[in-house]
């Protein structure tokens, strides 16, 4: 190739560069005025707030606890899916009682997730006096 057409390939090349990071700047600079006008931030609908279920009483989750504790020792080993069923509750409600029962040193967990298996924790002999 001549000295003259690599000269005129290289400021064809040249001019596409340049052309290409003005539509660039161009995008980048009508996203940012978008991004930050006046008229974006009153277009934003309220936050709405979820609605949690109104809290468990203590006394009524110290007694699904028991329940639930005479359901395990009844049957250990029984998915919480089998225990809810069987307590009339959902699994997710009786999440709440299973860890009080766990950190109170009553219960224990096996496996994870949808395989986890619950047995009661075996009692310590009173000492004789």
């Amino acid at each position: 190739m001549s000295e003259a057409r690599i000269g005129d390939l290289e400021q064809q090349i040249e001019l596409l560069v340049r052309d290409h990071v003005a539509a660039l700047r161009r995008t980048a600079e009508a996203a940012v005025a978008r991004a930050f006008s006046p008229a974006r931030a009153t277009d934003r609908r309220p936050a709405t707030r979820r609605t949690n279920a109104p809290r468990r009483a203590p006394a009524e989750l110290s007694a699904l606890s028991e329940r639930l504790y005479a359901a395990i020792c009844a049957q250990p080993g029984a998915a919480m899916g089998t225990l809810a069923a069987e307590l009339g509750a959902t699994p997710r409600q009786l999440n709440r009682p299973a860890l009080q029962l766990r950190r109170a040193g009553r219960l224990r967990s096996v496996g994870q997730r949808q395989a986890m298996r619950y047995f009661p924790m075996a009692t310590k002999p009173q000492a004789r006096s």
